[in-house]
């Protein structure tokens, strides 16, 4: 695979299935190098396989769709390229879509009510002179922001605290109805006033507060959803599910969880009896440790009891796209669990058991199921993501958009598990390229750190390995499908099993792999992966070239920063400043003699640009070769949403860089 070749990945969304059961709906994303953005459109295939897939719509980007539970229409989100994202409706067999809101700044999440008349869905509310509400008042003449939280950032939107997200609903629109027309001036009326072409939209939800994750109640009474309104909300990491009665205009939201425990909760959904269910990690007594936590299914009612945990958070983790956790007609709960470098479809009985419906070295991107028929995107090794049906025991793939990606020149990562110095068994993947070797290798560090590497499809290590390197990456301990023993094992010290672990497993792969030149050595990592990269090179000095991308580097500096710098650092390097400084990279930057290319965003608020400069600065100042690389516009997530030509430029520049300092070819 090229770095041109990103054009080919195509990325399929959670499929909707018909209430039939005999269809599904779907949206397909591209990174279009021309368009500079991410395209994509609605489409829809037969489940009995008799047929291919068929684009349904002709929009800029169009995703997320949803059928009615009636199956005579398709909502989802379009977006014209220039402004945000707003909630459409259109006929289940295809038609003009109809615009349903136009909120200033986006639709972001939407759920059908049971009776397909209307709609509910979140939308940020800009505070009144801010992000355009007042026309040709620029962001740089707004007035000052005055904050007082501790929390008011997120990185990929910036401020938080005068754009909070609510929840409202709108009445779906007729798509079959008479389209609205601009009124024209007359000499009574040279300008006359605009009307809206979208139907009204109540606004349920008020206040200093972040709401999500809605889910209309069975009987379409009440809408559940996910906020943090607690007195302590601006400190600890908690969120709880809360309750609207929407009868009653004036009704307030009420908390269902909360009283007994903190939880952080990535995702909800009703049962048929109107009890709910939802993915959480218990946060413990200070409900800020979220360090390697696992998220469990619990099961609420409304009566004010303790929810009841029903999955084993130790070695089960169901927080991977939790917010599409569904509970199908006979009580059964269908999951996303990850484990051991895959992502697997659970069925989850009362008893709290998981039964696989999709296993294997694969990714499940987004599932749905009707009438005992499971439609999911599946990534695996050749693909980003394919359609595929499951009936019982019957499973089959219905699409294949990843035929061109194939025939771009794949390479199948080979699974291996190599014992660290202590004896703890590390698992990870090799890439080799074409050839005896000897290849120059480069070691890859995933980012998190509670994250993982799959054996599925990657378009960073195939662009490595296509252009001559041998690839080598690893789960090592802090990373997330191993037990939550396994996750938290580095908390407190960062830079001590991780970092012999992914040294041990190089060390196995070159033993492993005859072809690999040991002498030729590159290391690379982002986030957290750019941490390890700078923590290794600073203690390590057998690597020829290294590249700290977005990295976390600077724990103290950290603090004040980041979006997630009042709690990140304090939970996995501790709050006293000697230890804090003995897992910091920068403390041991005038270890390094390694070249080293600094690679960062200028939007970055996860890993902040500052992380970057001082880390680069010290090398200059020090006559350790460095070059610092930055993107304009960009924030921490370039390698996976930036722009694609942002995306070709970074593969780019990467490539030189190793070019100039680990040449394939010794010359």
């Amino acid at each position: 695979m090229k770095p041109t070749d990103i054009s080919l990945i195509s990325t399929l969304s959670r499929p909707s299935i018909h209430p039939d059961a005999k269809w599904a709906v779907f949206s397909v994303s591209t990174p279009n190098v021309d368009a500079d953005a991410y395209v994509g459109q609605l489409w829809s295939i037969r489940l009995d396989g008799t047929s291919t897939a068929r684009r349904l719509t002709r929009g800029f980007s169009d995703s997320s769709p949803r059928f009615s539970p009636d199956g005579n229409r398709i909502a989802f989100l379009r977006s014209d390229g220039e402004g945000p994202a707003q909630l459409h409706v259109i006929d289940s067999y295809g038609g003009e879509p109809v615009a349903a809101t136009d909120q200033k700044l986006g639709v972001t999440s939407f759920d059908w009510s049971p009776d397909s008349t209307t709609l509910a869905y979140t939308a940020r509310v800009a505070e009144a002179g801010r992000y355009g509400t007042v026309k040709e008042l620029p962001a740089s003449a707004e007035p000052p922001r005055r904050i007082d939280t501790r929390k008011y950032q997120a990185n990929g939107l910036g401020y938080t605290n005068d754009r909070r997200n609510h929840v409202f609903l709108v009445d779906v629109p007729d798509t079959t109805g008479e389209p609205s027309y601009r009124r024209a001036p007359s000499a009574d009326e040279p300008t006359p006033e605009a009307r809206s072409a979208v139907p009204e939209s109540r606004q349920l939800t008020h206040g200093d507060f972040d709401d999500g994750y809605i889910r209309f109640s069975p009987d379409g009474a009440r809408i559940a959803f996910v906020s943090a309104r607690h007195k302590n909300r601006d400190v600890d990491l908690a969120n709880n599910v809360f309750e609207l009665d929407l009868a009653d205009e004036k009704a307030e939201p009420v908390a269902l969880t909360g009283a007994h425990a903190s939880y952080g909760i990535d995702g909800i959904a009703y049962a048929p009896d109107g009890t709910i269910r939802f993915v959480g990690s218990d946060l413990g007594e200070s409900g800020r440790d979220f360090v390697g936590r696992n998220g469990a299914l619990y099961r609420v009612g409304r009566d004010g009891t303790a929810a009841v945990r029903l999955t084993d958070p130790a070695m089960t983790d169901l927080s991977e796209g939790a917010n599409e956790l569904h509970v199908a007609s006979d009580g059964t709960v269908l999951a996303l669990n990850r484990w051991r470098g895959n992502v697997e479809l659970v069925a989850i009985d009362a008893d709290g058991a998981l039964n696989p419906v999709i296993e294997g070295n694969l990714v499940v991107h987004g599932f749905d199921e009707t009438r005992g028929v499971v439609v999911a995107s599946v990534a695996d090794p050749s693909s980003m993501g394919e359609l595929t049906v499951v009936r019982g025991a019957d499973v089959t793939r219905l699409t294949d958009f990843s035929a061109e990606l194939r025939a771009s020149g794949l390479v199948a990562p080979v699974e291996l598990t190599i014992p660290s110095r202590d004896g703890t068994p590390i698992h990870g993947w090799v890439l080799a390229p074409e050839g005896e070797g000897p290849h120059p290798v480069l070691l890859n560090i995933h980012g998190g750190p509670y994250t993982q590497y799959t054996g599925s499809f990657f378009d960073e290590p195939q662009v490595y390995v296509d252009a001559g390197y041998a690839v080598v990456m690893c789960n090592p301990r802090g990373a997330a499908g191993y037990g939550e023993e396994f996750g938290r094992a580095i908390r407190h010290q960062m830079g001590t099993l991780d970092f012999t672990d992914v040294l041990d497993f190089l060390d196995g792969a070159l033993t492993a792999n005859p072809s690999f030149d040991a002498s030729r050595l590159g290391i690379m990592g982002g986030s957290y992966g750019g941490y390890l990269t700078a923590w290794t090179i600073g203690q390590d000095h057998r690597f020829t070239a290294a590249i700290v991308e977005r990295g976390f580097l600077d724990p103290e500096m950290f603090v004040g920063t980041s979006d997630i710098g009042d709690f990140f650092g304090d939970e996995y390097t501790g709050t006293d400043p000697d230890r804090v400084r003995a897992q910091s990279p920068q403390a041991f930057v005038h270890n390094v003699t390694t070249p080293t290319l600094v690679l960062h965003s200028e939007n970055d608020l996860r890993c902040p640009l500052s992380q970057g400069e001082r880390y680069y600065l010290a090398l200059k100042r020090q006559g350790t070769e460095a070059e610092l690389l930055v993107f304009p516009g960009e924030n921490h997530e370039l390698s996976r949403s930036g722009r694609p030509r942002h995306r070709l430029q970074r593969f780019e520049a990467v490539l030189d860089w190793w070019d100039r300092h680990l040449p394939v070819t010794v010359k």
